[in-house]
Order: structure tokens, then sequence, then C-alpha cells
């Protein structure tokens, strides 16, 4: 056989193989919901609380405290406090995480704290921390830190590289938990005061919650390094300091990854009045866009905020914009935020069922990521989400079905094509 030939073959098997991997990227890894749920209750009703903790698991426990924290000026504050403050035992996992300011002050506090003896772990997504520099990471190391890349790419685990953990999570002493959309990087800093400071919310959680914030944690660590972390220094006895229940609830392409879709359309199936959803990347699929339009025409009132021209992923808006004609159509109300970019991520049910955390509305969110959300049943804590959604959406501009029918043909053209990709969105 020729020199030609064999090299002709050798591309062609590599090429072969490099599609397979693509292909195996993109696949499903379980069965998507595929029926629209049938109206049973409504929020208030107690079989949507059985539901929530026997269908999705797991169990919504009483005695919680779940404070709000907004932007950067409270968020970064109060996460540095804690982890200041750690006497013991510190894990913590997020998505973003960059060699900037925020991240360098991240980074000395959890090596101060290794370094005076506190058992530090932190799981970054391999993705989401690229841009955090080599010399940074194992400085922490250095200093004691047990530093976890989630998902680090092999050739010979190629096909898991899409599955990224998106999930933010800081728990110190396994008793005080920290969820919510924050990432560690620069933008993140201020009060979404100019278009460079991004609006987003974070909480700040004392209970027996708590508990299964670290078991959510511990889950992905014990995949990704064999390691079981227990023992009182992680979950050690909690009592109530509050009075909401509430519930860690978790997905993964490993297992469950239907189940956070699951979970919000439970939520917005069981809507009696009103639906407020603060949504940082919405692409609902088509299932979640006959489940809102629904919702609309039975008489709830559904608002949803959205990220407007300032954002960080144009394709996404596109996407989401091409989606929303059935929707506005049934009466349903979409604004763009204008200040800065938006996103903060959360769902508040009839001024009672709040879910936080850090999934989005989208299929990346329902089906790839590993994500966790924080899900609280408590009126005082939904009206106080329903106050800051209120302020949101006076910084919003609604879309009315005349401006959408009225897009320009650029821009319903290069929706159809972002759509293409919704299911990667």
């Amino acid at each position: 056989m020729s020199t030609n030939k064999v090299g002709i073959s050798v591309i062609s098997c590599v090429l072969t193989l490099v599609v397979g991997f693509l292909a195996l990227n993109f696949m499903p890894s379980e069965k998507q919901i595929e029926t629209q749920l049938t109206r049973q209750y409504d929020i208030h009703d107690a079989q949507f609380r059985r539901s929530m903790g026997v269908l999705l698991g797991p169990p919504i426990i009483e005695g919680n405290k779940v404070d709000t924290l907004l932007n950067g000026n409270q968020i970064f504050p109060a996460m540095l406090a804690a982890i200041r403050g750690a006497e013991k035992t510190i894990t913590f996992e997020t998505y973003i995480y960059w060699s900037e300011t925020i991240g360098e002050e991240f980074s000395a506090a959890l090596a101060e704290r290794a370094r005076a003896g506190v058992k530090v772990h932190v799981m970054l997504d391999f993705i989401g921390s690229m841009k955090m520099n080599d010399e940074a990471m194992q400085k922490m190391r250095d200093a004691g830190v047990q530093l976890q890349r989630y998902h680090k790419p092999a050739w010979w685990k190629l096909a898991r590289l899409n599955n990224r953990t998106h999930r933010k999570l800081l728990i110190v002493d396994g008793k005080i938990g920290f969820t919510g959309g924050v990432g560690i990087a620069d933008q993140w800093r201020g009060n979404a005061a100019n278009d460079k400071e991004w609006r987003d919310t974070h909480f700040r959680v004392e209970g027996p919650v708590v508990g299964q914030m670290q078991a959510v944690f511990t889950d992905n660590w014990t995949k990704s390094t064999g390691v079981v972390l227990d023992g009182a220094p992680y979950f050690p006895p909690l009592k109530a300091v509050g009075s909401m229940p509430a519930q860690m609830f978790s997905s993964s392409p490993t297992g469950g990854s239907a189940s956070m879709h699951l979970m919000y359309l439970m939520a917005i199936t069981a809507a009696r009045t009103s639906i407020d959803m603060s949504a940082s990347y919405f692409v609902p699929d088509d299932l979640a866009i006959r489940a809102l339009a629904a919702a609309a025409k039975r008489g709830v009132k559904v608002r949803i905020i959205v990220p407007g021209k300032e954002i960080d992923a144009g394709i996404v808006r596109l996407a989401s914009r091409e989606r929303w004609g059935d929707m506005l159509k049934a009466g349903v109300e979409i604004a763009e935020y204008q200040p800065t970019m938006y996103h903060v991520k959360a769902l508040v049910v009839d001024a009672l069922m709040v879910s936080v955390g850090s999934t989005n509305f989208d299929n990346r969110s329902f089906s790839i990521n590993d994500e966790a959300n924080l899900n609280v049943l408590d009126p005082e804590f939904a009206r106080a989400q329903v106050h800051v959604f209120e302020n949101d959406w006076k910084k919003a501009r609604r879309m009315t079905l005349a401006a959408w029918n009225n897009r320009s043909w650029t821009e319903k053209i290069s929706g159809e094509f972002a759509s293409l990709f919704g299911s990667q969105l």
C-alpha cells in the first residue's frame, strides 16, 4: 500500500473517532420528559409538598433560615466572612472561577484556612475555570487545599466533556451554606450600578437543609476522587434556626438528569395565581412553552425577566426570542432587563414556593449539566423574593406580541439558526 493511501486511511480513522466522540457528547444520556403534566393540585395543596419530597426527593425539612444577598457588594463579603471563620471544613463547588481580583481574594482565604488546619475541598468545573491560571491553583494546593477539576479532558473520556458542573455550593463547617447564581469573577463585583457590574442574587442558608447541601457536594466529590467525605466535621447535628421548610434539589446526567426539568414543570403546572421567573438563560423547550402558556390561559399571571442586549451569550438571546411567540399569544409577559447583564435564576410561584440556585431555564441545565437548586416553601421568604423581582421588573423592557411579530427579518433568520442549537444552549 502506498504512503499516501496509508496516510488517508489514518486520517479517515481519526475523523471517524472524532465524529463518534462528538456524537456521544451531543446525545442525551437519558429519556427525556415528553408528555405535558396533568394539573392535579396547586402549590398550596399538601399533595404538592408530598410530591416534591417523595417523587423528586430529598424530603422537605423544617427549621431553616435563608438570607437574600443582592449583587457582589453583599454576596462576596458574606461568603468570604464565612470562609475566614471556618474551623473544621470548607467544601466549595463552582462553575466560573477566574484569576481576577475576587478570585485572588477567595484563593487567599481558602489557602489561609487550609494552612490553619481546616480541611478545604474545592471542586472547579474544568471549562468554567479555564481562565484560572495554573500558578493560582498550585498555590492553593501547596497550602493544603484539595482542589479537583471536574471532568478534566482525557482522550478516553471525551464523551463526558459536555457534562459540566454548573452548581454553586459553599458549605462551611457543615453548618452554613451558600447557593445561587454568582461565579467567582470580577463582573459580579459591585451593585449592578453599570453595564460592567452584573445583576445577581445569592443566598446564605442555615438549618438542617445545609446537610442536604453538603450531600450534594460530597456526591460529586466522591464521583471525581473516589474519596468519601463523612463524619461530624462535614455532617454535624443541625438544629432548627428558623421556620422555613426547604429542600436542596440536584440533578445530573449520571443520574436523574430530567428531574430538574420535572421539578420546574410540576411547579408551573401547580400554579394558581402567579409565576415570577428570573431567567438569565431562557431557552424553553416545547413542553415548557406549553406549560407556561397553559398557566397563562387558565388565569395565572406569568412574568419572566430575561437579559436584554447586555448578555454574554448573544446566540442564547437569539434562540430565546425565537421561542416567545406562543407564550406571548397566551398572555405570558416577558421583559428584558436593561441596565446590565441579568444573571439571576429564580422561580416564585403563588408567592409561596421559591426555587433558587444554579439552574437556567434551558436544555443544558435540564439534561446536560450538574445543577442544584434550593426549594423553599415559605410565604414570608416568597414575598421578599417577589419584592426583589418587582424592583428588577421596573428596570426591564417588556416585549409585546406586536413588537415580537415586527422583528427584523435578519433577527428572525438569526433566531431560527440559533434555535438549531437549542439542545446545547
